[in-house]
């Protein structure tokens, strides 16, 4: 495997987009270099990086020793998704008990404290809140994590959590664009699709996402789902029509697109992970989320995928130049 090119700055240009996750309580030296180098950041995940709030600290302290800006990124939603409290459960009410009360002010509140204990952690940007309208009731992938199945609900809460999480300094991720709610599948697992008109989808799903990019949102995460009308036959983390036609366009976000896990099987199965890296950023993501399990040779070979796009003529160097000013922007406000 290729580790090394012939221009340093595109390598750094790569690696301006990776947010690699690797194993462990303490930072491998791979990592600190990497970090050190231009690396965008790392993702964190409760079994593999977390036991305690104190080991946390410390680790997060020892990856801003090699990069005090380093995006670090966890996925910590509340209720039934924690990373930090993952072996005795989250002290936060998830997004459903704060839809059900529907109080706004709550919401806001909790999600500040939870932004709290976070940016004392030492991360800077919370893969939360999931926005999406849970109008499928059996569905196996949202559920309980939605404030509800009520458009005009969940989108005033996704506004307050947004506002709360990034009053105490770490960025929001309004998820899953353009709504994951309406499906029966989980795309962990399988591509699952969503067959709803535009005219729905601007509707029911996509109120809660212009919400939150007017409250503010610093990223937003697309998911690995079809919507014929929409994307074709590519999911929409995959989709140009998707991220660059409708989010960018359409809603005039100006943030950060961070992918979803690329290891999940919807995109990982079909076309690999370094295939949907380059296919991701292509479409117009900026930050790329690896997922739990992968190492440093999976990092390896995305941020080669990422160069050999660029030297080859496939990719124009201004979108990947254009992807790493964005983080840099998001580096800057955390």
């Amino acid at each position: 495997m290729k580790t090394r090119h012939a221009d340093p700055a595109l390598d750094r240009l790569a690696d301006a987009v990776l947010i690699p996750p690797f194993p462990g309580h303490d930072a491998p030296a791979w990592v600190l270099d990497a970090l050190a180098g231009g690396l965008g950041g790392v993702t964190l995940y409760g079994g593999p990086n977390i036991d305690s709030g104190g080991q946390l600290a410390r680790l997060t302290a020892a990856l801003r020793a090699a990069d005090p800006d380093a995006v670090i990124a966890i996925d910590e939603e509340g209720g039934d998704v924690t990373r930090i409290a993952h072996q005795e459960g989250s002290p936060y009410p998830g997004n459903s008990a704060l839809g059900a009360v529907d109080d706004v002010a709550l919401t806001e509140a909790v999600y500040a404290a939870l932004g709290a204990d976070l940016a004392a952690l030492g991360v800077s940007l919370d893969l939360a809140p999931a926005v999406d309208v849970n109008s499928q009731a059996d569905n196996p992938v949202i559920g309980t994590r939605a404030f509800g199945s009520d458009t005009a609900l969940v989108a005033r809460h996704s506004a307050a959590a947004v506002v709360g999480l990034q009053s105490a300094g770490v960025a929001a991720c309004a998820k899953h664009f353009p709504g994951h709610g309406s499906t029966r599948l989980d795309s962990h697992h399988v591509l699952a699709t969503v067959d709803a008109s535009m005219e729905l989808l601007a509707y029911r799903d996509l109120p809660p996402f212009a919400a939150a990019i007017a409250a503010g949102v610093r990223t937003v995460m697309p998911s690995h789902l079809l919507v014929p009308e929409l994307t074709g036959d590519l999911p929409a983390s995959l989709s140009p029509a998707a991220l660059t036609g409708l989010l960018r366009g359409e809603l005039g976000f100006t943030g950060v697109i961070v992918s979803d896990g690329l290891e999940m099987r919807a995109v990982s199965e079909p076309y690999g992970i370094p295939e949907a890296a380059v296919l991701a950023v292509l479409a117009g993501t900026d930050l790329l989320c690896l997922g739990r399990d992968q190492d440093r040779q999976m990092y390896l070979a995305v941020r080669d995928a990422l160069v050999e796009a660029v030297r080859s003529g496939r990719m124009p160097g201004e979108r990947l130049e254009d992807a790493a000013a964005r983080v840099a922007e998001l580096r800057a406000w955390t």
